[in-house]
């Protein structure tokens, strides 16, 4: 029989197991699947005080132009990607292109592509009740926000959601270490910094301020701004179409998300690749996906039925 000391020891080094592997404990004893599991969130609440080293790191021009172009590939990656594709398949593409983008969007520190997608899918089957695992409606703004993320039941993957995904070795790999990408690209900035620093010294900048800017700071306002679709696009906005949940289309979200804030209307027809059915709803992301198509990198985007398109 264990000791309390050496339970809790085990409970530490499974939680930071989990860190680097996702499958190496499915479940630690002593932790309830509906709470924040803190042992496991560490790096989470890292990243978000790593913030802070900008006091030290300071300013430049070259760092912020990064962590906006930064901020930009992993949001499309996202929308594009992670949500549009792989969640409601609104587009195809070839196995390249969609290991490329899983790639990318694992960059996000929002998980794996296949964790990503199965939630997502169950959020679309149960939104707005209580099988729902990040309604406002339900259990508020702060929970649907980020509370949600950080439970032991979050970070589950429902296999059962996502069978035509989980065939690929690649995303499965991706999504059991989805740490590997965001270490890559942190380690990446670093040095690019740091070479910027001695070939470049004008730009006044360095190893430790890209990794800040770059990495940090354009991570952190990405999963912010990103889950802001949980937690104000289910509460503030406008609503065209009646569905059965509490989405709402908002035109500010929208901007900053590339087209995801026209919610109500993603909720009215889930799976068309243009979520702005109307001429002035900003959508960049379906903008981005059409000169793909130009480019012959993905195809046959679904549209939004004619009849759809108004609501009734």
């Amino acid at each position: 029989m264990r000791s309390p000391s050496s339970s809790s020891q085990h409970r530490s080094l499974f939680a930071v197991a989990q860190w680097f592997d996702t499958d190496a404990v499915a479940t630690r004893e002593g932790v309830d699947a509906e709470c924040i599991d803190w042992l496991r969130v560490i790096p989470f609440i890292g990243m978000h005080l790593a913030c802070l080293g900008v006091v030290w790191v300071g300013f430049s021009w070259i760092a912020l132009f990064v962590a906006i172009a930064l901020y930009a590939l992993r949001m499309f990656a996202l929308t594009g990607f992670y949500h549009r594709y792989f969640s409601h398949k609104a587009f195809k593409t070839s196995r390249v292109v969609q290991f490329l983008f899983a790639m990318i969007g694992a960059m996000c520190v929002q998980r794996g592509p296949l964790w990503w997608a199965a939630h997502h899918r169950n959020h679309h089957r149960h939104a707005d009740t209580q099988a729902d695992i990040h309604s406002p409606v339900q259990r508020g703004f702060w929970w649907s926000h980020m509370g949600w993320f950080l439970t032991a039941r979050g970070f589950g993957t429902d296999w059962q959601r996502i069978p035509d995904l989980r065939r690929y070795p690649e995303l499965r790999w991706l999504d059991r270490f989805d740490i590997a990408m965001p270490i890559l690209l942190a380690v990446c900035l670093y040095f690019f910094g740091r070479w910027l620093g001695v070939a470049h010294p004008a730009l006044h900048t360095g190893g430790a301020q890209m990794l800040i800017w770059g990495f940090f700071i354009s991570t952190v306002v990405l999963f912010h701004a990103t889950v802001t679709i949980n937690s104000i696009a289910h509460r503030f906005g406008s609503r065209r179409f009646a569905t059965r949940d509490n989405s709402r289309n908002n035109w500010l979200l929208a901007l900053i998300t590339f087209g995801e804030g026209w919610h109500n209307n993603h909720h009215h027809f889930p799976g068309s690749a243009r979520q702005g059915f109307r001429w002035w709803e900003f959508d960049l992301t379906y903008y981005l996906l059409r000169a793909f198509a130009a480019c012959g990198l993905v195809w046959d985007l679904k549209p939004v039925p004619a009849g759809l398109r108004r609501a009734h």
